[in-house]
């Protein structure tokens, strides 16, 4: 059995540039003229051209400075595959550009790191970009250039679909680059799937950062923190009788519409998924992906648990008092921040779970991009209909209002500078998790108030969401020692406190509870008695399991599919979550 700084040697060894001999085959696509010369692309490509070939070699070369390039004019195609609003509709068709390219790298070893993590907020009508951490390397064909390659996302504005992509180029000494290849052929998003591709003219221009060593040593550590991967197939091998199948199966989520999915036990993350439409991604650990409604959970549920720790008492707090336009509205005087996060208001139009999230006027929330524009709705859009805590209404919208409520508690408490997401959630939690630094950064409003979404908007790497699964399912609230999250509201939220279910949610077997779903699973898998299994889940085809047996399955797609049933009786055969399986002394 490795160590676990045998395993990370090894697993940095593994992705590390080949140094041996042998040489990379020639290139197919984006090819040194093509670069150069400006070959025209006339279609999308492997994939693989993107990725680290066998057998590259290292370069004595440096890339440290401002890459800068502009999408616009000839060289760029697209291909529309699914556009529900109708984004395309425009005779100029500018959301199928990229936004202009102008950001700062440092090179660590084989390592292509950019400055700025998360995401990055511009000028652009449709997009902002992220940018993940890349490779240098040198192939023969490339006539002593090197070779770049950047794993980057176009998150939209103001919402939280996630379009991967990766450019590629050729560098020099003295500011020599090529032009830049780019390519998207995945996504994550329900509504809108495109292919992008192109080349443009790009302008390097060398430097020296101030800021490099901080990058260097962010990225070191993020490296460090992540568990150990293996292929989902190599779970036959390690437990045998595992059906890896079964994890991602086709027949609940469709291959075409699967992003990534993968299932940790034991401390080992068994990964599969990472598809594009032309072949594999190559920086399946730097995937960048959209929360949408675990945010839910892993933002407004655990920084409730960690207020409440910090401040006994928080959970039952007045909205009202917090929220002037929900205290002018008149039916949020008598809610909690506890109903808030269980969507048991008492406010609504349709009593029917999702017949409100599912109006057209739920776009005045989501599309509002000013603080005042998402309040006003989330305070006023629907009336008083029962006491609070009655039943579980699905509202996006109260999840907002509990952040902004949230918000401004922190800034009573802890000081009017402090931030609900920087510094109870990010600073408490995730720093000391060691998560990655796209984890550090929300999706906020466009203005000076800055506001969480609270309830969608986190981006997250694969390692990142089982990370967090692992530590609330067993860690029981504890960080190096020390309680930071309140131990019965986490233990509640998952089916943990007898007597305490929280309320149904979408069928008798299913319920919510401080921002967590709940499902009894023992009809399938053969339990006597109630096994439940709390998860989180988001729009477009999101789950995050967490298992009784210490195991985690999560998959991000957009299908709009949410089955998990295959799964669970598959981790159930390795290790039973039955206290009695049926038959075993039943009285």
């Amino acid at each position: 059995m490795r160590s676990p700084a045998a395993l990370l040697l090894f697993m940095l060894a593994a992705s590390a540039i080949v140094t041996d001999a042998s040489e990379p085959a020639p290139r197919q696509y984006l090819r040194y003229e093509t670069l150069m010369e400006g070959q025209p692309l006339e279609a999308p490509v492997d994939m693989s051209a993107y990725g680290v070939p066998a057998g590259a070699r290292s370069t004595s070369l440096t890339f440290a400075g401002r890459l800068f390039f502009d999408a616009r004019g000839r060289g760029a195609g697209s291909r529309v595959l699914r556009d529900t609003d109708g984004y395309t509709a425009g005779a100029d068709r500018a959301v199928l550009r990229l936004p202009k390219f102008d950001f700062e790298f440092v090179q660590s070893g084989d390592a292509l790191i950019p400055l700025r993590r998360g995401t990055l907020p511009g000028d652009n009508e449709y997009w902002e970009y992220l940018l993940e951490p890349g490779r240098v390397w040198q192939e023969p064909g490339d006539r002593g250039l090197a070779r770049a390659a950047i794993p980057f996302a176009l998150q939209e504005r103001n919402a939280n679909c996630m379009h991967h992509g990766v450019l590629s180029f050729l560098f020099g000494a003295g500011g020599l680059v090529s032009r830049v290849a780019y390519q998207i052929s995945s996504e994550t998003c329900l509504y809108f799937q495109f292919d992008l591709w192109g080349l443009a003219r790009a302008r390097y221009t060398p430097r020296e950062s101030p800021e490099a060593a901080s990058a260097v040593r962010v990225y070191e550590r993020e490296l460090q923190s992540r568990l150990p991967v293996k292929p989902i197939a190599a779970l036959t091998g390690d437990y045998p009788g595992a059906d890896p199948g079964e994890f991602g199966a086709a027949d609940e989520v469709a291959p075409g519409d699967m992003t990534a999915y993968g299932f940790l036990i034991d401390g080992v993350h068994y990964a599969g998924g990472c598809n594009t439409r032309q072949g594999p991604y190559p920086f399946c650990d730097v995937l960048d992906l959209p929360s949408y409604s675990l945010a839910k959970s892993i933002f407004a549920g655990v920084a409730l648990m960690r207020l409440e720790q910090q401040f006994p008492g928080a959970s039952g707090q007045r909205i009202a008092d917090f929220v002037p336009e929900c205290a002018r509205a008149g039916t949020w005087n008598d809610v909690t921040f506890g109903n808030a996060l269980d969507m048991a208001t008492g406010n609504y139009l349709s009593a029917e779970v999702w017949i409100d999230e599912r109006a057209k006027h739920i776009l005045t929330l989501f599309n509002a991009k000013t603080h005042a524009g998402k309040i006003r709705y989330g305070c006023g859009k629907f009336p008083r209909r029962e006491p609070p805590g009655t039943n579980w209404v699905y509202h996006s919208s109260d999840t907002y209002v509990l952040g902004t409520a949230l918000g401004a508690f922190v800034r009573q408490r802890l000081g009017a500078e402090q931030d609900l997401y920087t510094d109870v959630v990010v600073r408490d939690l995730w720093q000391p998790l060691g998560l990655s630094p796209v984890t550090a950064v929300t999706r906020r409003t466009y203005d000076a108030v800055a506001q969480p979404f609270t309830g969608w908007g986190l981006v997250l790497h694969r390692d990142d969401i089982v990370r967090i699964g692992h530590w609330l399912a067993t860690g029981q609230g504890v960080l190096a020692g020390r309680q930071v999250l309140e131990p019965r509201m986490l233990a509640a939220a998952l089916q943990r406190v007898p007597g305490d279910p929280g309320l149904i949610s979408i069928d008798p077997e299913s319920r919510y509870q401080h921002g967590f779903y709940a499902h009894d699973v023992s009809r399938y898998i053969g339990c006597a008695e109630p096994s439940w299994v709390p998860f989180m889940a988001g729009y477009g085809g999101i789950i995050v399991a967490l298992f009784p047996n210490d195991t985690i399955y999560y998959y991000f797609s957009d299908g709009d599919s949410f089955s998990w049933r295959r799964a669970a009786i598959a981790a159930d055969r390795i290790r039973s979550f039955c206290t009695r399986p049926q038959g075993a002394g039943i009285h």
